[in-house]
């Protein structure tokens, strides 16, 4: 399987992606975290085509205002490395770096809202 936002493969593969640490909200009164019950999924690529950036942007802009997105991810802690459909995600705006001949360098994408 591979990443995939609404059903669509992306155009390149990710670097690298990882499920990025929760912060806790707070303690109880007995001194355990209490953690957010929704996690977030960074997905970052090392360089981008114009057309592979607008990929990126253009999956943003069509949940950005209106909705959320089904997103293929790895699976959160388990005993084997395999996808699964989150869905019910939010998608932050695409970033990137610098260009570097004629690319997009160091661009990165937030999923949020996971459960």
């Amino acid at each position: 399987m591979t990443y995939k936002i609404n059903g669509t493969p992306f155009l390149i593969e990710p670097q690298s992606g990882r499920w990025t640490p929760r912060s806790a909200l707070g303690i109880t009164g007995d001194g355990h975290p209490v953690y957010p019950a929704v996690r977030e999924f960074e997905i970052t690529w090392s360089a981008l085509s114009p057309a592979q950036f607008y990929q990126l942007q253009t999956f943003f802009d069509g949940v950005a205002s209106t909705g959320t997105a089904v997103v293929d991810l790895p699976e959160y802690a388990k005993s084997t490395y395999a996808f699964k459909s989150y869905s019910g995600c939010v998608l932050s705006e695409p970033e990137v770096g610098q260009y570097f001949t004629e690319n997009y360098m160091d661009a990165r994408m937030m999923v949020s809202n996971i459960r």
